[in-house]
């Protein structure tokens, strides 16, 4: 383990992997230093690694399918591209990603990365992906993996940095810290609270679930009303554009005491109507989460002001969990915003905060100019999974 470890993190741009630095009145972790600049690097590089780990020594293979809103599908492919026993199919909403993130994936010529941009949302993508992992038959005999945070594993990787944040915070004095993260899926925020179960009582005291303006996951914090609210809004943090949090049943089932039969039921509901009720919870969800959902306009406002004031660039991710971590931080304690992608990720929204184009890492410098290769495909999971069957290691 310790060896994939090492391996896994290797090519990080930052030796301490991932830095906590003061930004004005938080800290800021920045998760954005691995291969493809988003915190995805984090678990997804030691996943790969671990994949083609367990496939050599089994002598097996794997097709991996999963659905990213943006950077979960470039850090998945940097993670198994030109591993052997290994094929990778990424479904992205087409048109829904930023420039780059379709770049960093599409631009991956490796003949075991097929990515599939589907017509709709990435709630249609996600829903394709469970289907096809809900045809046991199918799952089975192709052997699919999965690399979205439906994937335990990947929750595994991210509690890591939690715990790492509280230890660094914690040598310089504090006994207690918040942190602020920005989530549509529900994805990084779980692992936040599987680290706050896991340290002592009050090291962890809140997790601020700062959303964008599909406020779903705010709206169940708030009031108990987890519903589907019409259509998604794109944003200029497309990564949290998502009506339906993939990750939300693990949560729901410590809230129903660990009854799996009653998250069976509720799922099943939600399936139905499109609408949970879950006010009765109010008081148990908010020893955990406060939330805020914060506007288009009080992001690029936040880029701006944070860059006036502290001389630090945010992307609009980042922004998000900044200005509701300035809003709703508790002052007795430090709070931590999660610093989820690199600025140079969406230039367009950086530069209409602060006037100027961002410099791009050399990482990002010459996507445009790369040859690309991507299968446009219609949102329906028959044709999606007859592409799959065709290219798919057997």
């Amino acid at each position: 383990l310790d060896a994939l470890v090492e391996q896994s993190y290797a090519n990080f741009s930052h030796p301490q992997i991932t830095p906590v630095r003061k930004v004005g009145d938080v800290y800021v972790m920045e998760l954005f230093h691995g291969p493809t600049l988003a915190f995805k690097d984090i678990a997804l590089q030691l996943l790969g690694n671990i994949f083609e780990y367990i496939l050599a020594s089994s002598g097996g293979f794997m097709n991996i399918i999963g659905a990213t809103s943006g950077d979960t599908g470039s850090a998945a492919i940097y993670g198994v591209r030109g591993k052997k026993g290994i094929n990778i199919f990424i479904l992205h909403p087409d048109g829904r990603t930023s420039p780059i993130q379709a770049l960093q994936m599409t631009t991956v010529l490796d003949p075991n990365v097929f990515n599939i941009a589907v017509r709709g949302t990435f709630d249609d993508a996600q829903a394709i992906v469970k289907e096809i992992f809900g045809d046991l038959e199918f799952k089975d005999k192709l052997h699919l993996g999965a690399i979205n945070s439906i994937n335990w594993a990947r929750v595994l990787a991210q509690v890591v940095y939690y715990i790492y944040g509280y230890c660094k915070l914690w040598k310089t004095g504090f006994q207690s810290v918040d942190f602020s993260v920005p989530t549509g899926n529900f994805g990084d925020i779980f692992a936040g609270f599987v680290a706050k179960r896991l340290l002592p009582d009050g090291c962890i005291n809140r997790l601020i679930l700062a959303t964008n303006e599909n406020d779903i996951l705010t709206r169940f914090v708030g009031n108990g009303d987890y519903s589907t609210a019409g259509s998604v809004t794109p944003t200029s943090s497309p990564s949290m554009d998502i009506q339906i949090a993939s990750n939300f049943e693990r949560y729901l089932y410590y809230l129903h005491g660990e009854d799996g039969a009653r998250v069976n039921a509720d799922m099943e509901t939600f399936a139905e109507t499109g609408r949970l009720d879950l006010a009765e919870y109010q008081q148990k969800v908010a020893v955990d989460f406060v939330s805020r959902s914060v506007s288009e306009q009080e992001t690029i406002t936040t880029i701006a002001e944070v860059y006036a004031r502290d001389n630090y660039l945010l992307d609009p991710h980042s922004a998000v969990g900044v200005k509701a971590a300035l809003e709703l931080a508790d002052k007795e304690r430090p709070v931590i915003c999660l610093a989820t992608a690199h600025p140079a990720k969406f230039g367009d929204a950086v530069k209409k905060a602060i006037g100027r184009d961002v410099e791009l890492p050399p990482a990002l410098a010459d996507l445009e100019n790369r040859e690309s290769r991507c299968e446009i495909m219609d949102a329906d999971v028959g044709k999606v999974k007859k592409y799959v069957q065709q290219h798919a290691l057997a």
